[in-house]
This record gives structure tokens, C-alpha cells and sequence, in this order.
């Protein structure tokens, strides 16, 4: 043990299972004081359970680690800023941020309920701010700090059956990227990672909706060579949460101080940091306003050239336009 985050206070939503569990024993590992807040809610977002935030904090003390619970659901603002409140509390400081908390309501966009929609955008899009906020006044303040959010391939790339999932971890990806501007001048630093990993969430997944998606290469990573890495890295061991709490630690640390802004995808033994959403990809340009008949010519032959459509109708479907 370096003791690489002595004297440091982080605070974890969602910490109760997991990678947040995994994260937490971690840091606490390295001289963390660790806030673990889980409301121990169902994959779904019922319920409600003391023991899992509980009994992380006892494994950090058993360790000889110092740990405080918190229980608040922070798809509230109240339960949020109360996650920052027990850190000052318990230990009069705060130095970290880690938004992990999340659930699944999966359903395809046509079948979707408007509660399946709200359920999810406020605990996984919402439950990010809320602690973001008042972490953010604070670490304004004292001019220092780290906050780490979780996005998904589902927001960056996209998943069959997930849009109010997807929705969210993409809404998570832009707010990391303002925050870090918004914050960066003050010296805190705000990023994001996607994990690859076998979780409690991850296994409520149907079987069905996982086929759909290795068919539309919508697996992590994408397109069968990654979907077979994935499959080895599983059978291995490797797609356990625990594999993807090392990274996360890494941002808190002080040699991590110019990392900002930045979405990072962990799986197993990878870690890769992801593109820039602009500059685009590839573009036209005319001086000048562009006429429908030049567009389309130039957006198949120049623009869209190459680029696979990630759902595309099957071939006995009559599809106005197809040749």
C-alpha cells in the first residue's frame, strides 16, 4: 500500500456494489476516508436497503481504512448535497467526487413508458448533478478537487433497447465536458469513464437484447474481433468490476491534475481514451449554400463514405431509396 490518497476525502454514490465497491475498498486502500452512499435500491430503482452501503464501510474498517455510510437516493438535490454534507461532517473536508449510482429500466423506444424515461434520466442523469453542484461550490472555493462520472457505450455509441439509458449516459458525458470548463481555471479536474464490466446491472440485460446488439455490432468496442476479447476477457475473470477501479483511482490522484474533460473506456486489461466529439470526423465544405442535388452527391460519396449504418433493415424489407 503507497498510501497514494493519504489524508484525502472521497465521496462515492452508488458505492454499495460493484465498481463503486470495488472503487471505494480501493481508495480506502490507499489512505482514502471514503463517504459510500447507496440507497440499496433494486437494479430497477425500487426498494431500499441499508446493508450494502453498510457493509462496505465495515470491510474498509476491518481493513483498518476509515469509511462513513450514506444512504440518500441523489436523484434529488437534497439527497445529493446531503452526500457532500456527510463528507464535511464526518471529516471536514472533501477532495474527490465519484458518481457511480444508476439503474436500468431497458424497454425499446417504442414500447418505453414515461416513468421508465423519468425513473432514468433522474437517478443516472440528474443523480450526477446533484452531487456535482454542491461538490462544485466547494471545490470552488478551496480551489482544488477531482470528479469522476460514469457514462456508458450506450450514450457514446448506442444499445438496442436502452434510450432512456443511453439518454442519460450521454447527457453524462456532456456534463462532464462543461463542468471541466466550467472548473478548470479553479483547478479541479472533471472526467468520465465508460466501463466494460460484469456487474449487477449488467446481468439483467436479457439474453435477447444481447444478441440484437452483438448482430448490430453494438457490443462493447463493436464488430466481432472485439466481441470475442470480450467473451476471453469474461471467461478469464477479467470483466470483473474490480478491473475497472485502478483508472478511476488514478484520476484522484495529484499527478492526474492536467487530465480534464476527458472520457476514458475501461474493460478488463483496456483502457482507452475516446475521441473528441468535434472536430468532425470527416466534413464538405462550399463556399457557400449547398443545393439539394450536390448533397446528394457529396453526403454518400464523401461525407458518409465507409460508414456503416449500426441498425440497418434487413434485406428482404422494401426500403424506399435502397438500390
Amino acid at each position: 500500500m503507497a498510501n497514494l490518497l493519504e489524508g484525502r476525502v472521497v465521496a462515492m454514490t452508488g458505492a454499495g456494489r460493484g465498481i463503486g465497491r470495488a472503487t471505494a475498498l480501493l481508495a480506502a486502500s490507499e489512505g482514502a476516508r471514503v463517504i459510500v452512499n447507496d440507497p440499496g435500491v433494486n437494479p430497477d430503482g425500487s426498494g431500499h436497503d441499508d446493508d450494502p452501503a453498510a457493509q462496505v464501510v465495515a470491510e474498509i474498517k476491518d481493513a483498518g481504512g476509515n469509511a462513513t455510510a450514506n444512504f440518500a437516493d441523489v436523484s434529488s438535490m437534497e439527497g445529493g448535497e446531503s452526500v457532500i454534507q456527510t463528507a464535511l461532517d464526518a471529516y471536514g473536508k472533501l477532495d474527490g467526487l465519484i458518481n457511480f449510482a444508476a439503474i436500468l429500466r431497458d424497454r425499446m423506444v417504442f414500447n418505453m413508458t414515461e416513468d421508465e424515461w423519468d425513473d432514468v434520466i433522474r437517478i443516472d442523469l440528474k443523480g450526477h448533478f446533484t452531487t456535482t453542484k454542491p461538490a462544485a461550490v466547494l471545490f470552488r472555493q478551496q480551489r482544488h478537487g477531482r470528479i469522476i462520472n460514469y457514462s456508458s457505450v450506450s450514450g457514446l455509441q448506442g444499445n438496442s433497447g436502452q434510450a432512456n439509458y443511453g439518454a442519460a449516459k450521454a447527457g453524462v458525458a456532456g456534463l462532464t465536458r462543461v463542468s471541466a470548463r466550467d472548473l478548470g481555471r479553479y483547478g479541479v479536474t472533471v472526467n468520465a469513464i465508460a466501463p466494460g464490466a460484469a456487474t449487477r446491472l449488467t446481468a439483467t440485460v436479457p439474453d435477447s437484447a444481447r444478441q440484437i446488439r452483438q448482430q448490430r455490432g453494438m457490443s462493447s468496442g463493436g464488430g466481432r474481433a472485439a466481441e470475442a476479447q470480450r467473451q476471453a476477457a469474461q471467461a478469464s475473470g477479467m470483466r470483473g468490476p474490480e478491473m475497472v477501479a485502478p483508472m478511476t483511482v488514478y484520476l484522484l490522484l495529484d499527478e492526474a491534475w492536467n487530465i480534464n474533460g476527458k472520457i476514458f473506456s475501461v474493460a478488463g486489461g483496456q483502457v482507452g481514451l475516446l475521441n473528441e466529439i468535434y472536430p468532425p470526423l470527416r466534413q464538405i465544405y462550399k463556399d457557400g449554400m449547398w443545393t439539394l442535388d450536390e448533397l446528394r452527391q457529396q453526403v454518400p460519396t464523401q461525407l458518409m463514405a465507409g460508414i456503416p449504418n449500426p441498425a440497418p433493415p434487413p434485406g428482404d424489407l422494401e426500403v424506399p431509396g435502397r438500390s
